[in-house]
Formats: C-alpha cells, sequence, structure tokens
C-alpha cells in the first residue's frame, strides 16, 4: 500500500513501515519534547517514517476524576512546537465535531477514536478539514465493516485515509487481535495496527484499565510479519507515572531495540 499522504513524513522511500508514536496524552511541553527527541533520533537512524502521536484532550475516562488534559489549545501549540522543532508530522484523536477544525489548524492527521467510528459527522467534520484522517476500527467492528467508515471519507472528496486495528472484544476485559483483519482492511485503505491499545484491559473494577505490556514486541512482530503498513505504539519515559493509560504503553527505553527487531524482519519478507 502506499504511504498516506501526510505532510512532512521522511523516509518513504526506504521500503519500512511507517510508525506513528508518542505518549497516550500531552501532560506537558517538557514532557512532549523529551519523548519526541528520542524518537526522532531513533527513526531518523532506522530510516523509518515517523509521526509524532500525542493526545491533546481524553475524552474517554473510566472515571470522572481522571486526568483529561491540560487544556486544549495549551495542549494543540505543544505539538504544533514539535511539529516546528523536529520537521515531523503529528497526530491527535478528536471526539467532537468542533475539535475537527480547531486540531486541524495545529496537526497532520486526525484521529477518530475506535468507540466513535461510526459517528458519520464526525468522521465527515475530520474529513472536510482535508486533513489525513486515520480510523480507528471500533472493538466492536468486523474489519469488512471498515470500508463504510473508509468511503464517507473519499465521499468529502478527501483520499487522505488510512485505518488502524486495536484489537477487538470478544469478553469484558480483555481484546484479541485477528490479524486476518489486516490484509482485509488494505484493501480499503493504508493499514496501522495499534499494538498497545490492543493490549488493553478495560472495565477494571479498579476503573482504571490495565494492559499488557509484556506482549507488545509479540504482537508487533505479528503485525510486521503479515505485512502492516504501520504500527502504533504508546511510549513513554514513566509509563508507571503517566497520567494516562501507563498500564499498557512501552517504556521509552525499550523503543529503539523494538524497532530495530521490527526493521529485520521487515527486511527479510521484502527479501522473498
Amino acid at each position: 500500500m502506499e504511504l498516506t499522504n501526510i505532510p512532512n513524513i521522511k523516509h518513504t522511500d526506504s521500503g519500512n513501515f511507517f510508525v506513528l508514536a508518542g505518549p497516550c496524552a500531552i501532560e506537558g511541553e517538557e514532557m512532549a519534547m523529551t519523548i519526541a527527541e528520542r524518537l526522532v533520533k531513533i527513526t531518523d537512524n532506522l530510516r523509518i517514517p515517523y509521526v509524532f502521536k500525542g493526545s491533546f484532550k481524553k475524552a474517554n475516562r473510566s472515571r470522572i476524576d481522571s486526568f483529561s488534559g491540560i487544556g486544549d489549545e495549551k495542549a494543540l501549540r505543544i505539538l504544533r512546537k514539535v511539529s516546528e522543532t523536529f520537521g515531523i508530522p503529528t497526530v491527535t484523536d478528536i471526539h467532537t465535531n468542533e475539535d475537527a477544525p480547531m486540531a486541524a489548524e495545529y496537526v497532520d492527521v486526525l484521529q477518530i477514536p475506535a468507540f466513535l467510528v461510526r459517528q458519520t459527522d464526525l468522521v465527515v467534520a475530520a474529513a472536510k478539514t482535508g486533513k489525513t484522517v486515520n480510523l480507528k476500527k471500533g472493538q466492536f467492528m468486523s474489519p469488512e465493516s471498515m470500508k463504510h467508515a473508509v468511503q464517507k471519507v473519499l465521499d468529502c472528496q478527501n483520499e487522505n485515509v488510512m485505518v488502524t486495528d486495536r484489537g477487538t472484544m470478544f469478553g469484558y476485559q480483555d481484546m484479541i487481535v485477528d490479524f486476518r483483519g489486516i490484509p482485509t482492511m488494505q484493501h480499503y485503505a493504508t493499514t496501522v495496527l495499534d499494538v498497545t491499545h490492543s493490549l488493553q484491559q478495560p472495565n477494571q473494577v479498579a476503573g482504571v484499565t490495565g494492559g499488557r505490556p509484556d506482549m507488545i514486541e509479540t504482537i508487533a512482530k505479528a503485525g510486521i510479519a503479515v505485512g502492516v503498513d504501520g504500527i502504533f505504539i504508546e511510549t513513554h519515559f514513566d509509563p508507571a507515572n503517566a497520567k494516562s493509560d501507563g498500564a499498557n504503553m512501552l517504556h521509552l527505553d525499550y523503543f529503539e531495540g523494538l524497532m530495530q527487531r521490527l526493521v529485520a524482519i521487515r527486511q527479510t519478507i521484502q527479501s522473498f
């Protein structure tokens, strides 16, 4: 599949998968810049096309006292600074129709959360900005049903669309990645595998989502082996104290080694 047209993205001639990576949420400027600097250095060295990810706010929280953000425009300005400082594209998720034009002023990719991907007005609002739209597959949806979400973007005369698998929920507190869905969704659009959210364990009794970060490498390797176009990974230098989704994030210290192994797998696959 061709890489979706994302401004400023580098190394698209490398033959590598691309990566959307960063913290779950923007907690402040210093943390965002620190994470971005390390990720840019790693992906540049490995010639991996890279998009910095950070949520400017978190609307889907288990409890009312969960961290939701530092302020919309403050977080969006930090995302713009990351982009301008390192010369890289950025992605953030939106939750309301009004978010779309606001976020589009600051970032290159608008992401539709999995639990909102069937909301036609939200998808259309994102598509009409002209930005690349990343549609996350609902945990409750089949891969085949994503063709309709993609078509909504295309019907708005926006061909810059990709889809992201983040697992399917078969029970109350766990999700499974069905790797058959990757080639299926590649018929509709560039396809990404969200490794870390696929390992979430939602609906915990404590009201805080759990996770299986020990399985990040397993899921990522499998995704590359079956030919996924891109990988989505949330990472932080201190996941235990991250303000959102720390239970399933990859520690930043492990990111480089994982990318080296994934690049080796991609190169092996391409040699056949």
